[in-house]
């Protein structure tokens, strides 16, 4: 499967997920002469564009549909077993093709890209407004006739609709080239909706490491219920979505902060010359990370721990429950938990620039911690104290009980069999008394 930018192709270390994006310097004056579609209806095609690499994309088989519905029914009976996390309605999980996945995850997903959009745009336009030009001087971008001032309301109406457009559009295009489910990252999803799979993508990866397609799919379905159920828990679905709602709505829009970042950096060629601000866009258009660097704010990166202390309690509680099922159900199942496992935090250069944006850490440190976590929980308590977990807000651990899961288990009030010594902090013991005296 290919890793190509939706808006060129990356640098050989695949370090650029966006390598192209200086449209912004490139196309925005055509924009102000030509009509152009709504910034949804943009995302829509450059989705779909980058989805399916400019190649045609047939539909999903009839068959493999029912295929995935029957595989759904039995994943949802034994997560429902394992968890004791039921549901009013059925879980459905809908095989689609990459074209048909992307447009889901910006239909399920445009609340928080709209904000996320919006904050980017506001950082970039308080930036934007900093710079200076003479008032009767030509346009730095070469139109001729345009006074600069003009030029500039024109460019900031434009920026917030091409920028939700190009980056929610490029941004579900890439992830369908790779996505197996919609769970790629642990989001909450509207609710009464179904889960999208990527077929295609699961096959070929069971074809393309030699492992039984029916186990790989089913391994999936277990995953994606499991998801489903533990995000649709009113108070866990909640706290979640408004930490990435503060994170996504946190950049920093102070263009002095902004500019004293920017020129903290490596902008490569970048001298700062006769038009600087034309050589800023363009070097922060063509490196995403540089821009991410420069407007990410100091409360944003308390809310990351925040995230992922949460996101690490949801993974390891998930990939327990995916172990006890799929240990007696899954053919091959240890051959394709080490495959998919790899798989998750081996990820592109663009899933991980998305990660950071939304305020994820989905590092196999993440997993790792989660996984400790439960791992510790049965280990002093048996696998029914994690019903725990999910009873309220307050029953979630805190980061400091990720690390100490015997304070977590007391904190609740829930009798441990065990306790490390560190996790009993720091204890006045006395010398022992001199006999000699």
């Amino acid at each position: 499967m290919s890793d190509s930018s939706p808006f060129g192709e990356p640098d050989p270390d695949g370090e650029e997920p966006f390598g192209a994006i200086n449209f912004f310097v490139q196309d925005l004056m055509r924009m102000f002469t030509s009509g152009s579609a709504g910034p949804w209806e943009q995302a829509y095609q450059i989705s779909a564009s980058v989805a399916t690499e400019g190649q045609a994309e047939p539909n999903i088989d009839p068959s493999a549909r029912l295929d995935i519905e029957a595989l759904t029914r039995v994943a949802e009976l034994h997560v429902s077993e394992v968890t004791g996390l039921g549901a009013e309605a059925p879980v459905t999980i809908e095989a689609l093709n990459r074209t048909q996945w992307a447009r889901r995850f910006l239909d399920d997903e445009r609340s928080l890209l709209e904000g996320l959009s919006d904050s980017i745009g506001a950082a970039v336009r308080a930036q934007l407004q900093q710079f200076q030009q003479e008032p009767d001087s030509e346009s730095m971008f070469g139109v001729p006739g345009l006074p600069y001032e003009q030029m500039m309301q024109q460019m900031m109406a434009m920026l917030g609709p091409m920028m939700l457009g190009v980056m929610a559009g490029g941004t579900a295009g890439q992830l369908a080239i790779r996505a197996f489910g919609c769970y790629e990252f642990p989001l909450p999803r509207p609710e009464n909706r179904s889960i999208p799979l990527v077929l295609t993508n699961i096959d070929s990866f069971a074809e393309a490491w030699s492992l039984p397609v029916d186990g790989i799919r089913l391994w999936v379905c277990v995953s994606d219920v499991a998801h489903h159920r533990v995000l649709a828990i009113p108070h866990v679905r909640n706290q979640l979505l408004s930490l990435l709602d503060a994170y996504v709505s946190s950049f920093n829009t102070d263009p002095d902060e902004v500019e004293r970042r920017i020129r903290d950096l490596d902008l490569g060629d970048a001298e700062f010359g006769s038009e600087p601000e034309l050589e800023i866009l363009q070097n922060l258009t063509s490196n995403p990370d540089l821009l991410l660097g420069a407007i990410q704010s100091d409360r944003q990166r308390l809310l990351m721990g925040q995230i992922t202390t949460l996101v690490a309690t949801i993974e390891g509680y998930v990939d327990w429950v995916v172990d006890v099922i799929g240990t007696r159900m899954i053919p091959d199942f240890a051959r394709i938990t080490e495959a998919l496992r790899r798989r998750r935090v081996e990820a592109t250069a663009a899933n991980r620039y998305l990660e950071r944006l939304l305020g994820l850490e989905l590092s196999q440190a993440t997993f790792d911690l989660g996984s400790a976590f439960v791992d510790g929980v049965i280990t002093r308590a048996g696998s029914d104290a994690l019903e725990q977990l999910w009873l309220d807000e307050n029953s979630l651990p805190t980061r400091a009980d990720m690390d100490a899961p015997g304070l977590w288990l007391a904190r609740i009030g829930i009798e441990s069999t065990e306790m490390e010594i560190d996790e009993l902090g720091d204890l006045d013991i006395p010398d022992y008394p001199d006999l000699d005296l």
